[in-house]
């Protein structure tokens, strides 16, 4: 290769054209999933004090925020439900009028080419916090496996008896999405995705989630069923497990910690679909700064939903992403 001076990288940074010719990745609204938030009630709209800019939402916003999703070129919506009553077993999780089967429905109705994905887990369902059934065992409660995927299966098919496109599993339960591949396909539902939270770590980055959907642990933690934040390789394992067991889709998450990860996930599954979840803790880290005067919110957040892409995701979900499509369009 020819050495400077007859090479100038810099030739190729002089002028914005060139550069915009010769960029490597690119971000659209098209790589983005925004989560949302839905809750019982009349005309509500609590605002998230730790996620500037979300709302905890009743059933009847829905229709307006779909059909601003859908105008800003937002694919897709992932839904989380913040249940009126919580039990042992989350059964709100899995009645044809819980929160979130509502809220499919609404979406489905407002803005039918909205994509609408469902997260399948009990936590903002059950009193314990917990992402299924908790036994006591070894002297200590811990989830029960076997037991949460039969709620599991529950919960996947109300769901897509509602209406949803996507169903997208974030419990780690071992066999999970075996499970929910045979109990969609045995109620006629062969068609629906799964995207698997394959890689999902047991991560401080979760706190403003907890706030928002309300669904912090009442004792102990998750360790037991998320991934060691130190394993990399590990991940490698659970995304070929789910792999073997009908996932369509693969998910990391978080995401910004886990750039190695998806990079991984994705030099081993160039063929599957990516996502990553740029989590809520790392959208307040950016908001917080931003408040401060610190960073500039624009530029910085553009610049990690980059690198995300970048390390191999082929779609974001993202708290930034109705901000993310105005700033990519210039308004």
């Amino acid at each position: 290769m020819p050495k400077f001076p007859t090479t100038r990288l810099r030739r190729l940074r002089q002028h914005p054209r060139v550069r915009d010719l010769v960029r490597e990745t690119r971000l659209s609204p098209h790589d983005f999933v925004l989560p949302l938030f839905i809750r019982h009630g009349q005309n509500e709209r609590i605002p998230i004090g730790s996620m500037p800019g979300n709302f905890q939402l009743t059933v009847d916003h829905l229709a307006a925020e779909a059909r601003e999703i859908a105008g800003l070129g937002i694919p897709a919506v992932i839904l989380f439900g913040i249940p009126e009553h919580k039990d042992a077993v989350g059964s709100d999780a899995y009645s044809e009028q819980g929160i979130v089967q509502q809220g499919v429905d609404a979406i489905k109705q407002a803005a039918p080419d909205l994509l609408v994905m469902t997260d399948v887990c009990f936590c903002e369902f059950t009193d314990h916090g917990h992402c299924g059934i908790v036994n006591d065992r070894h002297g200590s409660p811990d989830v029960d496996n076997d037991a949460t995927l039969e709620i599991l299966v529950k919960e996947a098919v109300s769901h897509a008896r509602a209406g949803a496109d996507l169903i997208a599993p974030s419990g780690m339960m071992d066999g999970m999405i075996q499970a929910l591949r045979t109990g969609l396909d045995g109620e006629g539902f062969e068609h629906i995705p799964i995207m698997s939270y394959a890689a999902k770590y047991s991560s401080a980055f979760y706190g403003p989630f907890r706030d928002a959907a309300e669904s912090a642990p009442q004792f102990g933690d998750r360790r037991t069923y998320q991934m060691d934040p130190a394993n990399g390789a590990e991940a490698l394992r659970e995304v070929a497990l789910d792999l073997e067991e009908g996932a369509d889709i693969l998910m990391v998450k978080p995401a910004l910690s886990y750039l190695d990860v998806i990079y991984r996930v994705k030099q081993a599954h160039p063929e599957v679909p990516l996502a990553a979840y740029n989590v809520s803790g790392e959208f307040a880290m950016v908001k917080a700064a931003a408040a401060n005067g610190w960073i500039d919110e624009q530029r910085v957040a553009l610049e990690l939903l980059l690198s995300i892409r970048r390390a191999g995701a082929d779609m974001i979900l993202t708290y930034h992403a109705k901000d993310a499509c105005r700033w990519l369009a210039g308004d």
